[in-house]
Order: C-alpha cells, then structure tokens, then sequence
C-alpha cells in the first residue's frame, strides 16, 4: 500500500493541473462535451483516473475549469493604444468573448450556464466586473448600473451564443453545412415566399446572405452603448417610486 501510495503521490506531481485543462479544452474543441470523459482524459495524458480527481475533481468540475479558463483569458484581453475610451474597453472585451465562442464551440453552452447557475463565480463576477466598470465611466449613474450592464452582458452572450453551434442541438441543421450552405439555403427560401406577405424580408434577403456576424455583432453593441449613453436614467428616488 505505501509503494502504491508513493507512485500515485509521484504521478501526481508529475501531471499538472494545467496539463489536464490544456488536455480538456482539446477535446471539447475536437468533438464537444461528449468527448470529454474520463477514459478520453487517462489515454490521453497517460494516468489513471484517481490523478485527474485529485487536480480538478468531478468531470462537470472540469468543465466548470475549463469553461474559466477560456473566459478569463478572454477577459484578459485590452485594446490598443495610449488612450482608451470606456466603449472601446467595452468593444475589446465584448469581441473577445464572440472570438473565443468562436473558436471553441462548446464555450456557448457552458457559459451560459455559468452565468445561470453560478451568480459568484469567477466566470460571472469576472464578466460583470470588467463590463460594469465601463459602464460607469460612460456616465451611468450608479442607481443604474446593473440595468445597464446586465443589458450589455445579455446582448453580448445571446450574440455570441446565437452564431455558435450550441453542443448537443442540432437544430434541424444537417451535420456538415458549414455556414455559407446555411445561409444560401435560407436566403433561397426567403426568395420563394410571397413578396406581398413578406415585403421586408424580401427586402433584406441578400443582406442577410452576405452579412458579416463579427460585423453585425460590433453593431449591436454599438447600438447598445448608444441607448446607455443617451438614455435618461432615473434617479435612485424615481427607481424606488416607480
């Protein structure tokens, strides 16, 4: 027992815990959550399961871990230039968050239920920190800074979830179809529909086809910022009263 206790101890020390998450974000990236088990992790990295448990703890732990990681490295990110406006912090944080669902398509899912489940978690707290302390330099007054950060967090990840593949939902969409195919395929049946009952999607058909989703996102947040800068806030009193 103490030889196998000794060999354990040594097989931890040698696996690190970044070792795992880098290991686990891998395999979300190449096949989602179903990838991710436990038998995927110990071939893999080479090591039983007990070394996994004793670094990160359960598989839904790890996702949580995994799920941290990738957000605080996107909230990590910071515009360039000597001098910095609030919108554009706004701007480089927001973009990061769409770039990282972006590139790892499971994040959508997991994020979203961080947000839900997880109120005082890094990952919620992290977010609302960074976009909250823009908000008030913009000039919100305080009484309303979480309306207005919870509506830029809200838009920012209903986004970035809407233009990623959420895991597990196929949503009637054939496994494959990369996003040009989807988009022509939907563009085309737009055109078949009545132009005298659909007049502005007729319309905007081809917007839609050949629109830009880094684009349209930075527009939305634009539009967002616009309504928080020129909104006329109640005071505190009006809030209470109301």
């Amino acid at each position: 027992m103490a030889t196998r206790a000794r060999r354990t101890q040594r097989r931890n020390q040698v696996l690190s815990r970044e070792q795992i998450i880098d290991t686990a974000v891998e395999l979300l990236d190449t096949g989602g959550e179903g990838a991710l088990t436990v038998r995927a992790m110990t071939e893999r990295l080479a090591t039983g399961s007990g070394a996994i448990y004793y670094h990160v703890g359960t598989r839904d732990e790890l996702l949580d871990t995994a799920t941290e990681t990738v957000v605080t490295a996107a909230l990590a990110t910071k515009p360039g230039g000597a001098s910095v406006t609030p919108e554009e912090e706004i701007r480089a944080v927001a973009l990061a968050l769409f770039d990282a669902i972006a590139e790892h398509q499971w994040l959508a899912t997991r994020l979203t239920l961080q947000v839900i489940r997880n109120p005082v978690g890094p990952v919620t707290v992290g977010i609302f920190e960074r976009i909250g302390r823009q908000v008030g330099a913009l000039g919100v007054p305080q009484a309303a800074w979480f309306d207005a950060t919870a509506t830029l967090v809200h838009y920012i990840l209903g986004a970035v979830s809407q233009n990623a593949r959420v895991d597990g939902d196929t949503s009637g969409v054939e496994a494959g179809v990369n996003r040009e195919e989807f988009l022509g395929a939907a563009s085309r049946a737009w055109q078949e529909l009545d132009p005298d009952d659909y007049p502005f999607i007729h319309a905007i058909v081809d917007q839609m086809r050949e629109h830009d989703d880094r684009e349209q996102f930075l527009t939305g947040i634009a539009l967002v910022l616009d309504g928080i800068t020129n909104l006329r806030w109640p005071t505190a009193p009006d809030r209470v009263h109301r």
